[in-house]
């Protein structure tokens, strides 16, 4: 009994959420995004020759963001609209936990990706963004090492989540201006 009435109230609550998201006026963030960019964009990374393994994965990460968030084309630098330069500023470590004899246990990755937009919508802007992500520390270094690079891999996928918030936020204002 309990089995089929539990069974029954999820579709019903998903449903009443649906209604209530839908009466409330909410757009998703692609909805303000599109009124900023166009629909064919460009994406071009600067590679870091202090990181320029890290590359190849903000592209991807942006091409991914692109086709799924954007709801956009990724296309040709002379057939774009818009285009997205991406490129790595550094990242610090900061240690934030210790063991008992004074060893790093857990540190603070702050990763610096600059974004610079180009579009036919709007005027192009720059922006600075941090991702930060905390990380433990094991002893061998070897595996240290691979830490590091997952950690500025994981700041740069929070950085490029940062950008596309602040893009869809830029796409809000853009909107709010046409209505008044």
């Amino acid at each position: 009994m309990k089995k089929k009435l539990l069974g029954r109230s999820i579709p019903l609550l998903a449903i009443i959420a649906l209604f209530m998201m839908g009466g409330c006026g909410y757009k998703p963030s692609s909805h303000y995004i599109k009124n900023v960019f166009d629909d064919t964009v460009y994406v071009d990374v600067i590679v870091s020759s202090a990181e320029p393994e890290n590359a190849a994965f903000v592209k991807d990460a942006l091409h991914n963001m692109i086709i799924t968030r954007f709801g956009g084309k990724v296309v040709p630098k002379a057939q774009a609209e818009s285009i997205i330069t991406a490129s790595y500023d550094g990242t610090t470590f900061t240690p934030i936990g210790y063991d008992s004899n004074g060893y790093i246990t857990r540190y603070r990755a702050n990763v610096r990706v600059k974004f610079a937009i180009q579009t036919s919508k709007s005027r192009s802007f720059q922006r600075s963004i941090t991702g930060t992500v905390e990380e433990n520390i094991s002893a061998s270094s070897t595996l240290s090492s691979n830490l590091r690079i997952e950690a500025i891999r994981a700041g740069m996928a929070r950085a490029l989540d940062q950008f596309l918030a602040y893009v869809a936020s830029q796409g809000a204002l853009k909107e709010k201006d046409k209505t008044k």
